[in-house]
């Protein structure tokens, strides 16, 4: 039976997806998708409610890339709906742009001294530069320095120590440098060269990479019931299996913990219908201050759907927990020292086993946006091309 197929992939998101038409359409391989939720597309997954509203069910999913070759790639598979996401974060009383930005500097200091701070800005900078928060801290210009300080107690630390569940001081550089502080007046929150929503949603343009005839797709099933690792070799429904099984999973469960378990942080959402046409301003207003969630997203700002009501989402992080079916769904590798040598010694063991391929954001334990999961599965699939002989 598993004669029949070239390659196992375990998981329907963006890089299965990816993987699986590559390897079929390029490779001409039989390909089985195992994947363990009632649908495909992973944490893409969207539909539309009963409003007619296309909701994100795990939270907004807002593409941008500057990859000419993710953008060409996935266009083949979907049209687009132009799209420039917008972000504010609600400090006090004001609505403030994210990221920081001369458009943000002028709405919380008063006018003259706001010209002041952006021509010093300016200066030290140069206009149209994206600086780091830390970098910005580091100052010896006074009024820079408290400008500094102001964004990251009201924008940053709160906000990122509840994402991640860890404290002002154990906040890791590069987390903080994700979010810059913008010297010009653009108030878009992405600034690549691509930006626009799959005009049908993430689960149409998933269902099309899916939709080659070498692709057998199969839902709510238990890979790590079916698979079984040992001794270098790779068992499948009691088989032997000699093609290639890509893994998306978490590559501590594919291997039973045996060096204990990589923490991740999870998400909660709680959806609201309201009656009424729009409740924000913005598709996305973050909280910094909050005690207990970080944002809330409105759906009908990123497709410009036509509804009487609105369809809201507010954020709760919580640390992952695969015991808690509130909390069993893993979101983002937490990065730390301790964390990166315990996945190294479960990437040394997936090493002995050739045909084992992990990919993706929890199998390789890294942090990928859509368009980084994308360019990621097009390079592995580039590498098993020529291994085959079959460049593209």
């Amino acid at each position: 039976m598993m004669g029949a197929y070239q390659a196992i992939i375990v998981g329907a998101g963006f890089s299965g997806a990816v993987m699986a038409e590559r390897l079929a359409s390029v490779l001409g391989w039989k390909v089985l998708v195992l994947e363990q939720r009632a649908h495909i597309a992973g944490n893409c997954f969207d539909k539309k409610n009963e409003q007619g509203i296309t909701v994100h069910q795990y939270g907004p999913h807002l593409f941008h890339t500057s990859k000419p070759r993710v953008w060409q790639y996935l266009s083949a598979f979907t049209a687009w709906h132009p799209y420039q996401h917008k972000v504010l974060a609600r400090v006090g009383e004001k609505l403030i742009p994210l990221p920081f930005n001369l458009n943000s500097l002028h709405l919380v200091y008063p006018a003259e001294q706001a010209l002041a701070l952006e021509r010093k800005l300016l200066e030290l900078y140069g206009a149209g530069n994206k600086v780091s928060i830390l970098k910005l801290r580091e100052t010896a210009e006074p009024e820079l320095a408290e400008l500094a300080d102001w964004i990251y107690q009201n924008i940053f630390v709160n906000y990122t120590m509840r994402q991640w569940g860890i404290k002002a001081e154990d906040i890791a550089p590069d987390v903080l440098a994700r979010v810059p502080v913008v010297l010009s007046r653009d108030d878009r929150y992405f600034h690549d060269s691509y930006q626009a929503i799959p005009a049908a949603g993430y689960t149409a343009l998933i269902n099309r990479l899916l939709s080659h005839q070498n692709i057998n797709v199969q839902l709510q099933q238990n890979a790590l019931q079916r698979l079984k690792l040992e001794n270098g070799k790779i068992c499948f429904d009691g088989e032997i299996f000699s093609g290639k099984l890509i893994y998306t999973g978490m590559l501590d469960q594919l291997f039973s913990y045996q060096f204990g378990e990589l923490p991740y942080r999870s998400l909660q959402f709680v959806f609201r219908q309201l009656d009424c046409p729009y409740f924000q301003t913005a598709a996305t207003v973050n909280y910094p201050n909050a005690p207990d969630f970080t944002r809330i997203t409105e759906f009908k700002h990123i497709l410009a759907e036509s509804s009487d009501g609105t369809t809201i989402v507010t954020e709760y992080p919580q640390d992952y927990d695969k015991n808690d079916p509130e909390k069993n769904i893993p979101y983002y590798p937490v990065f730390t020292a301790d964390n990166q040598q315990r996945f190294e010694k479960y990437k040394t063991l997936s090493a002995q086993y050739p045909q084992l391929i992990p990919l993706g954001r929890l199998a390789e334990y890294k942090y990928f946006n859509m368009d980084d999961a994308v360019a990621n599965a097009l390079e592995v699939s580039q590498l098993l091309y020529e291994q085959y002989g079959k460049p593209i």
